[in-house]
């Protein structure tokens, strides 16, 4: 099964050798014809101005856009939440549009600069077992979460950190970081299943 990351910028080292580690294929996406013949794309965390700039001058925004409406599951992890958001409520001028495929609102650097980074045990019953050992570097918030997306998990003071709409996957923080691989593994089966959707329907 091969599973493209995003390697324009940001932590997509770490995504590959997450996937190596639990048996998947990974390919370092940088042109839009990488995405041809890919089960899933994670978009990893980095700097979101910088990515979208970057993907915008490579012509991959509308590639990823045409294979999110085939169904093809998406995961984007802190920065990459961003680019899936449909809004981004702080903004700035000189930041481009992102891909707005996912009906969430966003705040880019939420938790303050790199020496604010913690890690936090997250309950997700989608994972099952012992809550989620989350990374969280410069992170965004997600503010809101409209149907169809779904909260996976929140924080303690309810702050949503983990969003799921169909095909889509959106993250604040960063799970490339821990030792737990069960993130990556819930995608995965995502992955597997839009295979078995993609050929029977082929």
């Amino acid at each position: 099964m091969k599973i493209g990351v995003l390697a324009m910028q940001g932590a997509f080292a770490e995504h590959v050798a997450m996937l190596k580690k639990i048996g998947a294929e990974a390919v370092e996406v940088r042109r839009a014809e990488q995405l041809d013949g890919l089960a899933g794309l994670i978009i990893p965390g980095g700097e979101s101005t910088t990515m979208l700039k970057l993907t915008d001058i490579y012509r991959l925004n509308e590639a990823i856009k045409s294979h999110d409406k085939k169904g093809l599951p998406i995961w984007g992890t802190c920065a990459g939440a961003i680019l899936l958001a449909y809004e981004v409520t702080n903004a700035g001028p000189n930041m481009p549009v992102g891909l707005g495929l996912m009906c969430i609102s966003i705040r880019r650097n939420a938790f303050g600069r790199q020496v604010d980074s913690f890690e936090v045990k997250l309950p997700v019953d989608e994972l099952g077992g012992e809550p989620f050992p989350a990374v969280f570097i410069r992170a965004p918030i997600i503010e809101s979460a409209l149907p169809p997306a779904k909260v996976l998990s929140r924080l303690g003071n309810g702050t949503i950190v983990a969003v799921r709409q169909d095909n889509l996957l959106a993250t604040s923080f960063h799970p490339e970081l821990s030792m737990d691989d069960r993130f990556h593994r819930y995608f995965l089966r995502m992955a597997e299943e839009y295979l078995g959707t993609h050929q029977q329907t082929g």
